[in-house]
């Protein structure tokens, strides 16, 4: 059969070059157009020397797609924007994948009072799927409109979702201690990513209303119709790549950790990307890979569930899951085009 013809829409970013990085050895993917509305003209490889002599491709601004026969097209473009495209290309015949935050909520009214912005498309809701594929996959494959997942929800859903289906927690004790390297916020240098601000420094952000609280409620709302109350908190790390984040919830019932092993054994039994863990993981467990790892234990002391979860929040947490999920819309391998080892040390 032939290969699966690709775009990528907003290539310049960290996000739409991973995904280069990911599809350049997909077995089963060739990319056809890649797109840039401020470097039209130019090499991919210009923007990003690491490609060259890999992905000398010529940049296109995204009208092109017009005049390219696709079969599915990556939106790697900011919140607010991605939108736009969706509408645009509503009666193409090709999939999309979007890893905006813009089709990840359940509805409009959610998004702006979250997002602080008017969503413009507001029929696309209804045919957008929620792209976790440990959660969602049958839907996932029937999909024609995809929503990426946030990196920092990835994490923290990945290693709820055990706990939430199984009851095994209160839904309105959960805690999600969160920290991720500088890229989650983007290629655009700004203060908040400056060398000076990052460097030999650690802090807290979004209080109380990052917008990726609701995305990690809403979502286990929606698939385990759990009522959960998340208290989630963000930090910046001085590195580049990655995510952990601690969670911590209170029992609702008696449990132990051969209960706890169980249950997330069960529950990612199939789960090609999820590794469950004896001890803690590292970011360095997962660098360049679509892998989760996840560790979960019982303080007798505290009486709190805790578990940690680690992915690279480029790849499980945006590329990689853009293309899992994209192997799942076309009825391929899970894991095909995906099977990087970390790179550690």
């Amino acid at each position: 059969m032939p290969k699966k013809k690709i775009a990528i829409i907003g290539a310049t970013g960290y996000t739409g070059s991973e995904l280069v990085r990911i599809l350049t050895h997909h077995p089963e993917a060739d990319i056809s157009l890649i797109t840039s509305e401020s470097r039209a003209g130019e090499r991919f490889s210009d923007v990003h020397p690491f490609f060259q002599g890999i992905a000398d491709q010529k940049l296109h601004k995204a009208e092109a797609v017009k005049d390219h026969d696709i079969d599915l097209a990556f939106l790697a473009l900011p919140h607010g924007v991605s939108m736009k495209y969706v509408e645009q290309f509503a009666n193409q015949n090709f999939k999309i994948v979007d890893l905006s935050g813009d089709f990840r909520l359940p509805d409009p009214e959610t998004y702006e009072s979250w997002y602080n912005k008017d969503h413009t498309y507001r029929e696309g809701f209804a045919k957008a799927v929620y792209g976790l594929p440990e959660l969602n996959a049958e839907k996932i494959k029937t999909a024609e409109l995809v929503a990426n997942p946030g990196c920092y929800p990835t994490s923290a859903l990945l290693g709820l979702a055990p706990l939430v289906n199984g009851k095994l927690i209160d839904p309105a004790s959960i805690v999600v201690d969160s920290k991720s390297g500088v890229t989650g916020a983007g290629v655009k240098a700004k203060a908040v990513n400056h060398f000076s601000t990052v460097n030999d420094n650690f802090k807290a952000y979004g209080l109380k209303k990052h917008r990726h609280t609701i995305e990690i409620q809403t979502t286990l709302a929606g698939v385990f119709a759990a009522k959960p109350i998340v208290q989630f908190t963000p930090h910046l790390l001085p590195l580049d790549r990655g995510i952990l984040s601690t969670i911590y919830a209170k029992p609702a019932k008696d449990v132990s950790e051969e209960l706890l092993m169980a249950a997330y054994g069960t529950f990612y039994g199939n789960a090609p990307f999820v590794r469950l863990r004896k001890q803690g993981p590292t970011l360095k467990d997962v660098r360049g890979t679509n892998y989760c790892d996840i560790y979960c234990t019982f303080d007798e002391r505290t009486r709190n569930i805790i578990v940690i979860s680690v992915i690279d929040n480029l790849v499980k947490g945006a590329a990689g899951q853009a293309v899992q999920n994209m192997n799942l819309m076309f009825g391929m391998e899970e894991d095909l085009g995906l099977r990087q080892i970390p790179l550690a040390p």
